[in-house]
């Protein structure tokens, strides 16, 4: 059975020049790269340049970019790192559809008496911008919004958030984890002060990602223990993963005008769907989104009897739900959303790449329709 993978948001494969890029740091260029002799400065060698090939896709200082472990890490640094060094400010705003990055920690932050503000979205999935610039004041510590949603691909409105929190001199930090290497990203056009950013998911490897922080922005280092990226993250560099992604991020530079044939697919997608399976519904169609996703509200079904079916398919899909306590309960994104119930218990997400083929489109179109049918007619909801 051939592999239909249609989970690229969750993460992508990795271009074979990826890897090949960084079989020779695992196996031959070993060394430590804060080590003084010559080994261990070829090590920082193949760092730098990754660092300047990470720097040039989102149009940063070299000097500015901090490698982390993942987006996770860049997220918990950034937050964590600009509440503290604001203080006595204990307040950050955000938005009600962000990452579980974002999400839980903010949700703990709560609990140790950090004022959390969540700024709502439209039904479409678009955030209000009149109650962030109500929100957003001098007591502010910090405002952390996503640039794409990871379940809708609904886009944020960058630039008016940067002039938002500008106006009241208040650090923004925006989550991008899912719009590097999918539309172009240019920190100095967008005016964020920091950016997270992972590159699995644009086809470099896992367990390495990136934190932009703007010249002069002061953070308190999450990871203590070492002088290394800059002061602002200890510990020794995983130099294979980074380089890793300094090639994954110039393929991504090289191959963004290919997004636009990937939206098309994406576009095909969608309306073979809605044209051949009733019922169903595109979460967050009125608003700009990622041109590789979409999320499809199946009503009156449960996403996880579709995943199940999907796969014995062949075809990776995700749902905009997570199972708890046994029960499988729409997101926080579509709840903030206000969708329709019936609509988001069935929501699955699509989200494709620049692999991604016609031919894998036109044949989960085939195999799509009967699996929904099959659904409705022995579990009805």
């Amino acid at each position: 059975m051939e592999l239909i993978y249609l989970d690229n948001n969750a993460t992508t494969r990795p271009d074979p020049q990826v890897v090949e890029a960084m079989l020779p740091y695992l196996r031959e260029v070993y060394a430590n790269p804060s080590s003084v002799h010559r080994f261990g400065q070829q090590a920082r060698k193949a760092v730098d340049d990754a660092r300047a090939q990470v720097a040039q896709l989102i149009g940063a200082p070299e000097r500015q970019i901090t490698f982390t472990s993942g987006g996770t890490e860049s997220v918990n640094t950034a937050l964590r790192g600009i509440l503290a060094a604001r203080s006595p400010r204990r307040r950050i705003v955000t938005s009600a559809v962000e990452h579980s990055a974002s999400h839980e920690l903010c949700a703990r932050l709560a609990q140790q008496n950090v004022e959390i503000v969540q700024i709502s979205v439209g039904q479409g999935g678009q955030l209000d911008l009149d109650h962030l610039s109500a929100q957003v004041n001098e007591q502010t510590a910090l405002v952390n919004i996503m640039w794409a949603n990871n379940e809708t691909g609904v886009l944020c409105p960058v630039q008016a958030v940067a002039e938002c929190c500008k106006r009241h001199r208040v650090p923004f930090h925006c989550d991008a984890t899912q719009a590097v290497g999918k539309i172009p990203v240019d920190v100095n056009e967008a005016g964020v002060d920091a950016m997270s950013f992972a590159a699995h998911k644009f086809h470099g490897p896992k367990g390495v990602a990136a934190l932009y922080l703007r010249r002069g922005l002061h953070i308190d280092p999450l990871l203590i223990g070492g002088p290394q990226e800059n002061n602002r993250r200890g510990g020794t560099e995983n130099v294979p993963g980074i380089v890793g992604m300094g090639v994954a991020a110039e393929l991504a530079r090289q191959h963004l005008p290919d997004m636009r044939c990937v939206g098309q697919l994406r576009d095909r997608l969608e309306e073979g769907i809605l044209q051949n399976i009733p019922q169903t519904a595109v979460n967050g169609s009125g608003a700009a989104r990622l041109p590789n996703t979409t999320n499809i509200g199946f009503l009156r079904l449960e996403a996880e009897a579709i995943l199940m079916l999907l796969s014995e398919q062949g075809i990776c899909a995700s749902a905009g739900a997570a199972c708890s306590s046994g029960s499988l309960e729409p997101s926080h994104v579509l709840q903030a959303m206000r969708l329709d119930p019936r609509q988001a218990h069935g929501a699955i997400r699509f989200s494709l790449s620049r692999l991604t083929t016609a031919t894998e489109i036109q044949r989960t179109l085939e195999l799509l329709p009967p699996i929904i049918a099959r659904l409705r007619q022995v579990l009805p909801v």
